[in-house]
Formats: structure tokens, C-alpha cells, sequence
């Protein structure tokens, strides 16, 4: 298996700066990756801290393995998902922690690693798994899903407009032979948009489907939440959570989850008196900022993303 896994951290050091509070203390990368954020975490942490890192990709635990392994703090690496937070903090031995990353969404690794099935911009087999051992695939997707099914993951998770009409092409081109390759689905959205559309709507046709997709299979946007507030409920009093977000579904959890748990009463405004007895948990201390101008000069993958940053009350 190579362990050449490219990917460019984004906000690395305004994210690592906003979560470290304790050089000895405990902290867990729910998103390990290729371990850039963690490698920096890591570097400022003494003898007596500790990694987590948590990932479900062969490839990217290879790759941190590799580059934390003279690490002087404690690093243990889990291959799991995030969505398994409480157990894995369980089986860690572990109940209250310092800090909690999420670097969501698509690795550059994973775009860039063709047989991976991501991207738009080159040709594979109908994949998108970021757990190759699942069994589930886009092409189970793209060619069992029925219409309504289609069009309803291209509608919420893709915000494509053309949902609708590109879903109808797909069921009638598979009813031909299935749909194998990323290529052949692209050539078949572009064919689902009218040329004068796709002239005049900037970036790529297949952009929003692709996406769409991706989060299907992994069921990106069903686990947030309930991770998010496992993160915040094993935090020290102090402790902080960072989430790097690339696409308005995800922010839009991550901003109403923190925001919720950030609130007083929560109370319907209709009501005389608060019911709920609702305490704010968190402080929010960054509120989705992006990244800077410098950043995204050296790194286009940095556009779309937010950081957020909330720190657990006492």
C-alpha cells in the first residue's frame, strides 16, 4: 500500500492555535488524514500529552503512522469513524479530553488518488468510499437507487438545481448497460444540463452530483451532530472543539449544534417563563472564519472553508 498521502492541512496554525490549552494535555483528531494538523498538535505537546487520531482510510493511517512516529508525547491511532466517538474514548481509557478536531469533507489525497473514484477531473471506477472495506459504493448508488432517491440526495446534499433532470438521465442511461465510471457519469450530467447552462454557471457541471454522492456514501451529514455533541461532553472544563467545514450542509450543522449548545433558555419565544432550565455548555470563540488570502494563493482546496472553534464552561 503507498504511503505517498498528499494533503494540504488547511488553517493549520489558527486551528492549532485555537485548541491547544494544555502541553500535557489530552487532545483527538477525529479526522486524522495525513496527519498535518495532528504532526502540529503533536510538535507542541510535551511528554506527558496525548494524540488520538481516529480515521478509516487504510491509506491516511499509514501515512500519519509514518509521520508521527517520533513523536515524544503519547499517539494512538484508531481505525474507525468519528460516529464512534463514545466507544472509542472508552476503549482509550479515556473520559474527559483537552481538545477535539473535525477536518471534514474529501482529503486531497483522496481527490487526487484516481482509482478513489472522487473526483470529476479524472476517470475511475464509481467508488467514493472513504472506508474501502464497506461494501457500499457509488455505484450502487448510480445505478439501484430509483428516481425519487436520486433526486432527493442531488436535491439536499448536492443543492443542484438541475436535480431533477440529471437523475432522469441516469435512470435512462443505466436501463442501457450500468454505469461503471466517474467519466461516464460526468458525460451524462453534461448532457442533463443544457450547453447554454453549464457555459454560463462557472465550475464544473459534476461538481454538486459529486459531492452529493460522497456524502450519501459515507453518510457524511448523518453523523454530525450526535459527534459533535459527544466531543463537547468528554471535554475538560476549558476544553475546546475546532470544526473545519467546506460546504454550507455541514457548516449549517456545525453552526446550529454549537450555537444550540451555546444558548440559554431555548424556550419558544411564545412562552412567559423559561421551561427548559437549558444552560449554555460552550463559549463560541471563532465563528466560522475563513481562510486567509495568503493561504488560498498556495492552497485553492482552502476557498469554502469555515473554522469554528467553542470552549466547554464549567
Amino acid at each position: 500500500m503507498s504511503v505517498d498521502f498528499h494533503h494540504i492541512s488547511v488553517m493549520p496554525k489558527e486551528t492549532v492555535d485555537g485548541l491547544i490549552t494544555d502541553l500535557s494535555g489530552t487532545y483527538v483528531d477525529c479526522t486524522l488524514g495525513g496527519a498535518g494538523h495532528s504532526k502540529m498538535i503533536t510538535d507542541r505537546l510535551n511528554s506527558d500529552g496525548r494524540l488520538i487520531g481516529i480515521d478509516q482510510d487504510d491509506s491516511a493511517i499509514e501515512a500519519a503512522k509514518r509521520r508521527l512516529s517520533d513523536c515524544q508525547c503519547r499517539v494512538d491511532i484508531v481505525k474507525d469513524n468519528f460516529s464512534n466517538l463514545e466507544n472509542i474514548l472508552a476503549d482509550q481509557g479515556v473520559d474527559q479530553v483537552d481538545g477535539v478536531l473535525f477536518d471534514l469533507g474529501v482529503s486531497s489525497h483522496q481527490l487526487d488518488t484516481a482509482e478513489r473514484g472522487f473526483s470529476y477531473m479524472q476517470d475511475a471506477p464509481l467508488d467514493m468510499r472513504m472506508n474501502q472495506q464497506k461494501n457500499f459504493s457509488a455505484y450502487d448508488i448510480i445505478n439501484d437507487y430509483e428516481l425519487n432517491e436520486l433526486c432527493r440526495i442531488f436535491k439536499e446534499y448536492g443543492e443542484e438545481r438541475w436535480y431533477k433532470r440529471i437523475a432522469q438521465f441516469i435512470v435512462e442511461a443505466r436501463q442501457t448497460s450500468p454505469i461503471k465510471t466517474t467519466g461516464e457519469l460526468v458525460d451524462i450530467i453534461k448532457k442533463a444540463i443544457p450547453a447554454a447552462v453549464r457555459n454560463a454557471k462557472g465550475g464544473h457541471p459534476a461538481k454538486r452530483i459529486f459531492q452529493a454522492i460522497r456524502i450519501e456514501v459515507n453518510n457524511e451529514l448523518g453523523i454530525l451532530e450526535d459527534a459533535f455533541k459527544t466531543a463537547v461532553k468528554h471535554l475538560k472544563p476549558g476544553g475546546r472543539i475546532a470544526i473545519i467545514t467546506f460546504h454550507s450542509l455541514e457548516d449549517r450543522i456545525a453552526k446550529n449544534v454549537l450555537k444550540e449548545m451555546a444558548s440559554g433558555c431555548i424556550c419558544p419565544p411564545s412562552l412567559p417563563i423559561c421551561m427548559c432550565n437549558h444552560k449554555p455548555e460552550i463559549k463560541l470563540l471563532v465563528k466560522g472564519t475563513a481562510a486567509s488570502v495568503e493561504e488560498l494563493e498556495s492552497n485553492s482546496r482552502a476557498k469554502s472553508a469555515k473554522l469554528r472553534i467553542a470552549e466547554k464552561l464549567d
